[in-house]
């Protein structure tokens, strides 16, 4: 074989080898690029998992359903920051809120009366009145007109047109369509907002699978609620509540907005100097005579309240034992006299009475006719409102009359005070926010914690008792206008065990838990040290009370006493002190140690 044959096969075997290995990589690249494909197949899958599972939504919420706005005559009701259950409606292109949303969320001054077809509303000099389905209405009894129905009145429910319910109230408004709704704002003062650091989405929920309820634009102002995680829960301008990406929102701030109605301003007779009253029992003319000798040995003593008034009946007649010479000792003496009007001993003395009483617009404006007829004949300084028979159907006929009654007084440069219990959620039916804008004082009266038809013996009134009733009252009303009244009285308690007869009968009630059958009498502070010297029972301080106390057993019964004196007196000033308030009053002249009087007085001054 030649050498050129030997070339040719030694290249035929090279070319044999090269295009083994192209085929080799060919393959390698295929499988290779299969692979690839196959990785960039299982990334997109994943990616368009994650971006289903993690990415924003971009469904729009429905807006009617987020108002929970069903019908084309609805319109959604937000009050600040929180969006109402109630809806308005929209009627001849007025919008109109549900009457109970007005006074609970908006403006406690309107009143509506089903019975007689009128919605008033107390000025601070006179009354504005409105029949229901009317353009009329009278202002201080003239006639006046709108271009629109005032009030309508649509199956049980009754509303109140928005231009209207701004003439009055401290408050702005603001509607919008598509949906239909009201944003009103009344929390003038400091409030939180930030603003958009870039187009944004508020949605329905903290999250972005959430619906979105609202395109954001950069620099858009929204309302600061509350931070959840890394949203916040805003409000917009035009009444959407829902959530923004914090990292998409400016820091919080604080502006000061202020109002720009023309609310009423309801003057008050409030006093530069705190109060010192003692209410004086008075059952008849003879005791009126007992003046003098009364407050003989009273100190700091400013104001004296008679018990003179009782409504007679549920037209607003008025019992009265009124006397011009107590006026002019007490005057003498320089106190002022408020007079007291209550619904109970004496007349009237039912909650179903006073219901009809405070019910009637002429039964209410009889009773305070007849009030103000006896403050002038008489010369009387103020009066002293005492309605303890108020059920919580009638508490918004209660406060309308005080708030007529206040009317008078203003007129006549009388102060008008009124007595409350402490508050509590069973109470609160007396609204106290309201008295304190139309009353010159309100006055709580700090005792019968335990009283006569208690269960279980106990404290007439133990500082935390005590200070409950003047910090929630005063979340409500000026502290200056707040009056706290403490008892010159307390209980002597008789416990005897109950019999296996009366557990047995009493089993499954609320009376069952009380293994004691108690009674007790009211002792006035003499008389309460009296009984426990002559028991020879040992007083020591109960911290927990605030108050002396002693304990003893006779004839097979525990008797327990929770001493008002100097001491539990001071205790309860100490909190008059804290708190600012307006002054204290007592309950009653005659059941106090003339020692007392000196202790108010340190606190008064």
């Amino acid at each position: 074989m030649d050498r050129r044959e030997n070339d040719r096969r030694y290249r035929s075997r090279a070319e044999m080898l090269r295009d083994r290995r192209r085929r080799r990589k060919r393959t390698c690249l295929i499988e290779l690029l299969i692979v690839l494909f196959f990785i960039i197949v299982v990334v997109a899958v994943a990616g368009i998992f994650v971006w289903k599972k993690y990415g924003p939504s971009k469904v729009k919420a429905d807006l009617n359903e987020y108002y929970g706005v069903d019908a084309a005559e609805q319109a959604a009701v937000i009050v600040n920051n929180t969006i109402l259950e109630q809806k308005g409606i929209v009627s001849d292109g007025q919008f109109y809120l549900p009457y109970e949303a007005v006074r609970q969320e908006i403006d406690g001054g309107f009143y509506w009366n089903a019975a007689e077809g009128t919605l008033r509303y107390t000025l601070p000099l006179d009354l504005v009145e409105v029949p229901a389905e009317s353009k009329e209405y009278t202002n201080a009894g003239q006639r006046e007109s709108k271009d629109y129905v005032i009030v309508k009145n649509i199956g049980d429910q009754t509303y109140i047109a928005v231009d209207f319910i701004l003439e009055f109230g401290n408050v702005t408004a603001k509607t919008y369509k598509s949906p239909n709704r009201v944003v009103l704002f009344d929390d003038w003062g400091k409030v939180k907002t930030t603003t958009a650091k870039k187009d944004t989405q508020m949605r329905w929920l903290a999250g972005v699978k959430s619906d979105v309820l609202a395109e954001v634009k950069k620099g858009d102002r929204v309302y600061f609620i509350e931070e959840e995680g890394d949203w916040k829960k805003v409000r917009t301008e035009d009444g959407i509540i829902g959530y923004i990406k914090s990292s998409a929102l400016k820091s919080v701030k604080t502006e000061t907005i202020t109002s720009s109605s023309k609310a009423p301003e309801y003057t008050s007779m409030t006093k530069d100097y705190k109060i010192n009253l003692a209410w004086h029992q008075v059952t008849n003319e003879i005791a009126n005579e007992t003046l003098s000798e009364t407050i003989a040995s009273t100190q700091g003593l400013t104001t004296i309240s008679p018990t003179w008034f009782t409504v007679a009946d549920t037209v607003g007649n008025l019992n009265s034992i009124a006397s011009s010479a107590y006026v002019d000792t007490a005057h003498a003496a320089n106190l002022e006299v408020w007079a007291l009007v209550r619904d109970f001993d004496g007349g009237i003395d039912s909650p179903e009475e006073t219901y009809q009483l405070l019910s009637s617009s002429l039964a209410r404006k009889t009773l305070i006719d007849n009030l103000m007829m006896q403050v002038q004949q008489y010369n009387i300084d103020g009066i002293n409102v005492d309605f303890e028979k108020v059920s919580e159907e009638c508490g918004e006929h209660f406060i309308e009359f005080i708030r007529e009654l206040s009317i008078e007084c203003r007129r006549n440069q009388k102060v008008l005070s009124v007595d409350n219990y402490v508050p509590m959620g069973f109470n609160s039916h007396y609204e106290l926010e309201e008295q304190g804008k139309v009353a010159d004082y309100v006055i709580i009266m700090g005792y019968d914690e335990h009283y006569a038809g208690s269960w279980e013996s106990g404290s007439v009134a133990s500082i935390d008792y005590v200070e409950n009733g003047i910090r929630q009252a005063t979340k409500d009303v000026s502290a200056e206008k707040v009056i706290n009244a403490v008892p010159f009285y307390t209980r002597l308690w008789e416990e005897v065990p109950k019999t296996e007869q009366e557990l047995a009968a009493q089993a499954g009630t609320e009376q069952a838990r009380y293994k004691m059958n108690v009674t007790s009498e009211a002792l006035g502070m003499q008389e309460a040290e009296a009984c426990v010297a002559q028991a020879g029972a040992a007083v020591t301080w109960d911290e927990e009370t605030q108050q002396n106390y002693a304990q003893w057993e006779s004839d097979g019964a525990t008797y327990k006493i929770w001493l008002e004196d100097s001491s539990s007196i001071e205790a309860k000033l100490k909190l008059m002190e804290k708190y600012q308030l307006g002054g204290v009053a007592a309950w009653k002249l005659g059941f106090e140690k003339p020692e007392i009087w000196s202790v108010i007085e340190k606190y008064i001054k």
